[in-house]
């Protein structure tokens, strides 16, 4: 399982993310290394595809359901839209699924 955390500094939501991401694996007793890509400007954002930080995705795929990719890859953060309203981290079972869909 490939998993990647792409975030840029000025994000403050990227270290929950990745806890995020650990207390998954370990709740599903999952051993998956995790991968930090961190995208410090708008060339590294194009070469990654950077929608926002952080963005998690497994296996090249993001963990938001209905994901549809934009034409514009400058360091920003990012903004969910989850059944409480707009959340700086995604959803906990959009993650689950993605490690389990595996």
């Amino acid at each position: 399982m490939n998993i990647q955390i792409l975030w840029f500094e000025g994000c403050p939501n990227h270290h929950a993310a990745r806890e995020l991401v650990e207390e998954v694996l370990a709740e599903k007793g999952i051993e998956a290394s995790i991968e930090t890509i961190e995208v410090p400007d708008l060339e590294t954002g194009e070469r990654v595809r950077f929608p926002g930080s952080p963005t998690i995705r497994i296996d090249g795929n993001d963990v938001e359901p209905g994901y549809e990719e934009t034409d514009d890859f400058t360091p920003r953060c990012r903004v969910y839209f989850t059944p409480n309203g707009y959340e700086g981290v995604p959803e906990r079972e959009w993650v689950e699924s993605a490690v389990t869909a595996v």
